[in-house]
C-alpha cells in the first residue's frame, strides 16, 4: 500500500497548482483504501508479483476519489473523513473539474497496462458507476423504492468498483475464467455488504467515528435499506413519518426516524442482508488457493460486518 500511495503521489503531478492542491487534499484525507487493497490481496492470493499491480491499484483509487469529489457536490456534503469536503473548501466548480482530471489521469494510467481486457473491465466499470449515480439521483425523495431497486443502485455505484478491483487481480495473474468469475463475485458481494453497512451506520453510527454527518442520507432523500425495512415493518403511522421524511428530504424528524428504524428491527434486517452478501463473498473464495492472502480476503469479508465507520 505504501508503494500504491507513492504511485498516486507521483501521478498527481501537474503544472496546474489548484489541481494538485485539491487532489492531494482529498487523497491525504486517507480513507480505507479498500479497493486498491482488494486488488493487491487478490494478486497475492493468485501469486502475481508484477509492478503493474501497484499501477492498477492506484488507478482504482483515483477513480474512486473522482467519484467522491463529484458525489459530494451532487449531495451538497460538507464533511467527509472527519474534515471539510473539497467542495466545501474549494467550491463546487473546482471539485467537479478536478474530479474530471482524476478520471482522465486514471485512464492514461490504465492504458500503460497494455491490455485491452483491463481497459474493457475498467471502462465498463466507470460507465456502470455513472449509471448508478444517475439512478440514485432519479430515486431521490422516492419513498416507493423497494429493496430490489435499492440493491440495483448500490451494486452499480458502489459494488462495481469492488468487483472490478478483484477481477483485475485475477486478470493480472492470468487466472482461468472460473477463478476470474469467482473473484468478480467476491468483489461484488463485498462491495454490496460494505454499502449496506454504510447505510446502517447512517442511523446507528457515531458522527465522530464515521467522519461524516449522521442523517446525511435522510437529508438527501435517499430511501436506503434501513428506511425501506422500517416502512415495511412499522405501523401505518410510523411508515407515514418515514415516508414524509424521505419525500421532504428533511432531518427535522431525524430523531423520530432513528427511533422508528430501531424499534421496527429495520437495522437487523439490513445487517442480515449484509451478512448474506458477506457469506456469498466468502463462498466465492473456495475457488482460490489457500494461503495468507486468501485468508486475509476471508477475514475482510467477515470483519466488514463489525465496522463502525
Amino acid at each position: 500500500m505504501r508503494e500504491v500511495d507513492r504511485v498516486i503521489a507521483e501521478r498527481l503531478s501537474t503544472s496546474v497548482p489548484l489541481i494538485g492542491q485539491i487532489s492531494h487534499y482529498i487523497i491525504a484525507a486517507g480513507g480505507k483504501r479498500l479497493r486498491p487493497a482488494l486488488l493487491l490481496l487478490v494478486c497475492g492470493a493468485l501469486g502475481y508479483e508484477g509492478a503493474q499491480r501497484f499501477n492498477l491499484a492506484a488507478v482504482v483509487e483515483l477513480i474512486h476519489t473522482a467519484t467522491l469529489l463529484h458525489d459530494d457536490v451532487v449531495d451538497e456534503s460538507t464533511l467527509r473523513r472527519g474534515r471539510a469536503t473539497a467542495n466545501e473548501n474549494f467550491g463546487n466548480p473546482a471539485s467537479v473539474l478536478v474530479g474530471d482530471f482524476l478520471h482522465t489521469r486514471s485512464f492514461q494510467m490504465m492504458v500503460e497496462a497494455g491490455s485491452m481486457r483491463i481497459m474493457e473491465i475498467l471502462s465498463a466499470a466507470t460507465n456502470v458507476i455513472a449509471e448508478g449515480e444517475v439512478m440514485q439521483l432519479i430515486n431521490m425523495h422516492d419513498a416507493s423504492l423497494d429493496e430490489e431497486g435499492y440493491l440495483r443502485v448500490i451494486r452499480s455505484k458502489t459494488a462495481q468498483l469492488f468487483e472490478a478491483s478483484a477481477q483485475l487481480g485475477a486478470i493480472l495473474a492470468g487466472s482461468s475464467p472460473a477463478v476470474e468469475a469467482a473473484c468478480a463475485t467476491y468483489g461484488q458481494a463485498l462491495g454490496t455488504a460494505f454499502q449496506i453497512i454504510d447505510d446502517v451506520l447512517d442511523y446507528a453510527g457515531n458522527s465522530a467515528e464515521m467522519g461524516k454527518n449522521i442523517g446525511d442520507d435522510l437529508r438527501e432523500g435517499k430511501a436506503t435499506l434501513p428506511l425501506i425495512a422500517a416502512m415495511q415493518r412499522g405501523t401505518p403511522e410510523q411508515a407515514a413519518i418515514v415516508r414524509q421524511a424521505i419525500e421532504q428530504g428533511s432531518t427535522e424528524s431525524l430523531d423520530t426516524v432513528v427511533t422508528i428504524v430501531k424499534e421496527t428491527g429495520a437495522l437487523q434486517v439490513a445487517r442480515a442482508a449484509a451478512e448474506a452478501e458477506a457469506k456469498r463473498a466468502i463462498e466465492a473464495l473456495e475457488h482460490l488457493p489457500k494461503n495468507p492472502h486468501a485468508t486475509s480476503l476471508l477475514q475482510l469479508a467477515a470483519q466488514l460486518l463489525d465496522r463502525r465507520h
